[in-house]
C-alpha cells in the first residue's frame, strides 16, 4: 500500500502503521493506520511522480497533449501574499489516472499542471511560519469536486479557512495532535486526503461546488494526554461538502469513559501499551502505557462511531507482544465501561454473538480449530499466549486420528473420513503454573460448506485482585457462565467441582443462580476447577483448570 501522509512542519514527523505483532516499548506513541488512495475494491493505488510544476508567465497560455488541460494553482498565505510554504495534492477520481495522485510542495507560489480531463479531488495545506517560539499555522483547503474540462485557474487562499477548535472538558489535559481527513467517492473510486498537526493552530475550509449526495466523508480526531489517560475526541460527518472549520467543546455528559485495568501476567510485571482508535479510521491515536496492576482511562466521543481497543501485554524489549483485541465497541454518552486484561481464570472462550469469528468448523473432510484455549478472565482471546506445552488430540469412533503438539493452544487441523462418526477432541495447554484441558465429544459427517462444530465452554468468574489472587481462607461466590453450542441449544446437565490439592480430589459445588460457592485454601495455595456439561443434543464437554487461581494472605493488597 502506498502511504500518502500529508504533514505540516509542526506535524508528527513519522507516523507508522500498526504491525501485526510489534515489538513494544513502554512509552507513549502515536499510531496512524491505513493511509492511501483506494479503489472501491479497497486496493491502494500508486502515487504518480510529482507533477511538473513551473511558474506561469503572465499572458502566456500553456497547452498539453490532446485530451489534457492546464490547471493553474495560485497559493496565498494568511496575509494574502503569495506563498511557497504549502503542500498540494491532486487526486484523480476518473479518467486514465483514476486512483492516483500528484503532489506539489515548495514550488513557486503559482504553478501549472497538465492533467487529463476528468473529476479530481484537490487538497492543499498552507503553512504559516511561527513568530518566535510560537506554533506553525496550518490551513487545510479541500475541494472534493474539481471537474477539469477546460483550462482553469484556482486560487488557494488560506484566508478562507476557519478554526478547528476541539477541546476536552478537563483542566489537566494537554494537547498532543489532531488529524483531519476527507474521503471522496466518485464512480467507484475513492480518494483520501488528510492533514495532521501537533499545533492547535489548525484551520480548514471547503472549496468549490458540492459533490454528489453522501459522496464526501470528513472526520476530525483530536487527542489530548492527561495523567494516566487520554482524551480521544472525534467527529465524523458525511455529506456533499468538506468542512469549513469545526468547533466542539463537549461537556462531561457528552463523553463516555473507558477504564482499562492491567493484570499481572504469568511472565511478571511490566508496562502494557493500549491503543484505542475509532474503527473507521485512520486516526492519529495515542498509545497509553499502563503499568501492571494499574489502570488507564480514556475519555471519548461516542458519536464518532465504534472504537477498537488493542491491549499489548507487558513484554521484553524487541520481542513479539501478546495482544488482545476488542473491536467495534459502541459507547453511550455518560457511560463507563471497564475492561480487565491478563487476569485468571484462563480458559476456552467461545463468542456466541452475531457475526463472531468461527473457531471450530468442518468443511468437507477437514476439521479446523482455532479455539482460544487461554483466553483471560474476561474472555479476551490472546494473540500469543504464553505456554510451556500444548497438545490437540482427535479420536474418531475411539480410534486415534492424530495428535498435534507445540502449536498455539487450541489450534489444529485434521483430515478425516467423510462418513458420520463419533469424535472426541481434547485440547490442553500447560503454563508456568497450572494447566487447562478441554475435552469435547460430538458427532460429525462431511459437509458441503463450512459448518460450526458443536463445542461449548464454561467460564469461571471469581473476584480477584489484579495480580490474579483471592484472599486465603475466605468463602466467596464464583460466577459460572456457559458459552458456545450449549448456550444456543440449551444445557441438559452441568456439574462443577472444586479442588484445593491440584486435582487429587474433587468436591462437587452446586450451581445456584449462575454461581458456585468456593472456600479458598491457605496463602500461596491454589483453587482448581472442573466443569462437566452436556448440551440439549447430547454433545459433551469436560473442562479442567488445574491451579485456576492462587491465594494471598488476608493482608495482601488488591
Amino acid at each position: 500500500m502506498n502511504v500518502h501522509s500529508m504533514h505540516s512542519p509542526s506535524s508528527v514527523p513519522s507516523v507508522p502503521s500498526v504491525p501485526s505483532a510489534p515489538a513494544r516499548t513502554a512509552t507513549r506513541r502515536s499510531v496512524l493506520r491505513g493511509l492511501g488512495v483506494a479503489t472501491a475494491a479497497g486496493t491502494a493505488a500508486a502515487c504518480l511522480p510529482a507533477a511538473t510544476a513551473h511558474a506561469a508567465p503572465a499572458g502566456r497560455r500553456t497547452r498539453g497533449a490532446p485530451g489534457t488541460y492546464t490547471l493553474t494553482l495560485v497559493h496565498l498565505g494568511r496575509d494574502g501574499a503569495p506563498t511557497t510554504d504549502y503542500r498540494t495534492l491532486l487526486t484523480a477520481l476518473s479518467g486514465p489516472d483514476a486512483g492516483s495522485a500528484r503532489e506539489l510542495k515548495k514550488s513557486p507560489s503559482t504553478v501549472t499542471v497538465q492533467a487529463p480531463a476528468g473529476r479530481y479531488l484537490l487538497d492543499s495545506t498552507l503553512y504559516t511560519r511561527p513568530v518566535g517560539e510560537g506554533n506553525w499555522g496550518n490551513d487545510w483547503l479541500v475541494q472534493p469536486r474539481l471537474d477539469l474540462d477546460r483550462d482553469m485557474t484556482l486560487v488557494l487562499d488560506a484566508r478562507v479557512a476557519r478554526p478547528v477548535d476541539i477541546r476536552p472538558p478537563v483542566a489537566d489535559a494537554r494537547f498532543e495532535q489532531t488529524g483531519a481527513f476527507a474521503e471522496v467517492t466518485y464512480e467507484g473510486v475513492t480518494g483520501f486526503v488528510n492533514v495532521m498537526s501537533t499545533s492547535l493552530d489548525l484551520r480548514m475550509a471547503h472549496l468549490g461546488p458540492a459533490a454528489e449526495r453522501g459522496a464526501v466523508r470528513t472526520w476530525v480526531d483530536s487527542y489530548w494526554s492527561r495523567p494516566g489517560g487520554v482524551c480521544a475526541l472525534g467527529y465524523a460527518i458525511r455529506g456533499e461538502r468538506a468542512l469549513t472549520g469545526l468547533v466542539r467543546h463537549p461537556v462531561p455528559d457528552d463523553l463516555a469513559t473507558l477504564v482499562v485495568r492491567s493484570g499481572v501476567p504469568a511472565s511478571g510485571g511490566g508496562t502494557a501499551l493500549v491503543d484505542f482508535t475509532p474503527s473507521a479510521g485512520p486516526s492519529p491515536a495515542l498509545s497509553l502505557p499502563v503499568p501492571s496492576g494499574g489502570t488507564g482511562t480514556f475519555l471519548l466521543t461516542p458519536e464518532r462511531g465504534t472504537w477498537d481497543l488493542v491491549y499489548g501485554s507487558p513484554s521484553e524489549p524487541e520481542t513479539r507482544a501478546n495482544n488482545y483485541f476488542v473491536l467495534g465497541q459502541s459507547f453511550t454518552p455518560g457511560s463507563t465501561t471497564v475492561h480487565t486484561f491478563d487476569t485468571p481464570v484462563l480458559g476456552p472462550a467461545l463468542d456466541s454473538s452475531h457475526g463472531a469469528r468461527p473457531v471450530a468448523q468442518r468443511t468437507g473432510d477437514s476439521l479446523d480449530l482455532a479455539v482460544p484455549l487461554l483466553a483471560d478472565g474476561e474472555g479476551h482471546a490472546p494473540s500469543l499466549p504464553p505456554f510451556t506445552a500444548s497438545t490437540v488430540t482427535l479420536r474418531r469412533n475411539g480410534a486415534l486420528v492424530a495428535t498435534r503438539r507445540g502449536e498455539k493452544p487450541g489450534h489444529a487441523s485434521f483430515t478425516v473420513p467423510e462418513g458420520r462418526a463419533a469424535y472426541r477432541l481434547t485440547a490442553s495447554a500447560t503454563r508456568s503454573r497450572g494447566s487447562v484441558t478441554a475435552a469435547w465429544t460430538f458427532t460429525s459427517a462431511a459437509t458441503a460448506t463450512a459448518t460450526d462444530l458443536p463445542l461449548s465452554a464454561v467460564r469461571f468468574g471469581p473476584d480477584l485482585a489484579l495480580d490474579g489472587t483471592a484472599p486465603a481462607h475466605t468463602t466467596s461466590r464464583v460466577a459460572v457462565t456457559v458459552e458456545g453450542a450449549a448456550r444456543r441449544s440449551g444445557v441438559r446437565s452441568l456439574t462443577v467441582s472444586v479442588s484445593t490439592d491440584r486435582g487429587a480430589t474433587w468436591t462437587q459445588a452446586a450451581v445456584t443462580g449462575g454461581r458456585i460457592t468456593v472456600t479458598t485454601p491457605g496463602p500461596g495455595e491454589a483453587v482448581s476447577l472442573r466443569a462437566e456439561l452436556t448440551d440439549a443434543h447430547g454433545n459433551t464437554l469436560t473442562q479442567t483448570h488445574i491451579d485456576a487461581y492462587v491465594t494471598r494472605s488476608a493482608t495482601g493488597a488488591r
